[in-house]
């Protein structure tokens, strides 16, 4: 597994100037709370009104594992990759849901030419991922053979979260951070 292609720091992901920033959406990618509402906020209403754009197929516009990508509104990034993560308990199969939302919005942003990508810790926040579980699922999916040319950056909310996920990261890589 490659490692040199993954960061992580304690930050502001809407402050991030890498080519597109992953959005921790839910599926009517309307808005919400935490990483969702404050991308939006920060963005302007060109993002809402580009995510209002997306067909919607009974109020969702991306279903739990997949991805979708819009423009950054006022945002630094080109893109938003707006991905939705699993609600741990209540979803089934949620490590393989995780996995697919990491796994498909990196293809999206490779796919349109990113060559780096800010990410936040998807379903940690009010969707209850556990933090060590949801940092194991996520540096392995970034890990992968196929990411090595994608730099991606973890932007990780507060020092407790980012110290989880880099204890993860040294017990999967046997390297530090």
């Amino acid at each position: 597994m490659n490692t040199g292609n993954v960061r992580l720091i304690v930050g502001d992901i809407t402050l991030a100037t890498e080519d597109a920033i992953i959005n921790a959406a839910n599926e009517t990618l309307l808005g919400g709370g935490g990483v969702d509402g404050a991308l939006h906020r920060a963005a302007g209403p060109a993002l809402l009104a580009d995510c209002r754009e997306l067909a919607a197929v009974d109020g969702v516009r991306c279903p739990t594992g997949e991805a979708r990508i819009t423009g950054s509104g006022e945002l630094a990034s080109r893109y938003v990759i707006h991905a939705v993560g699993p609600r741990y308990g209540h979803d089934p199969e949620p490590a393989s849901l995780l996995r697919n939302a990491y796994q498909n919005s990196f293809e999206l942003a490779l796919a349109n030419g990113c060559t780096s990508v800010a990410v936040p810790a998807i379903s940690c926040g009010i969707f209850g991922y556990p933090l060590n579980e949801a940092a194991e699922v996520a540096l392995k999916t970034s890990a992968g053979e196929k990411f090595r040319d994608l730099s991606i950056t973890f932007y990780l909310f507060s020092q407790a979260v980012y110290d989880s996920w880099a204890a993860v990261h040294t017990a999967l890589f046997d390297q530090p951070a």
